[in-house]
């Protein structure tokens, strides 16, 4: 999945920390938001993207930027 994030100019959404971790290692791209939440119903995750939308995006445009944590 990082390859083919990578290739196709993706971002990463993910709840598991091994790709906050190929991120520190690998820089990016990809880019990864890793969603540091428990056990959530994915209306909650989406709930999450949608009220931080414009950070997002921000986040996305930014070149400098390669990882974002949100709780």
């Amino acid at each position: 999945m990082w390859q083919y994030a990578r290739e196709y100019g993706f971002t990463i959404v993910t709840k598991d920390s091994d790709f906050r971790q190929l991120s520190f290692l690998n820089g990016h791209p990809p880019k990864v938001i890793w969603i540091r939440r428990g056990n959530c119903s994915t209306d909650e995750i989406e709930s999450i993207l949608q009220q931080f939308f414009a950070d997002l995006a921000a986040f996305i445009a930014d070149p400098s930027v390669s990882y974002l944590a949100m709780a």
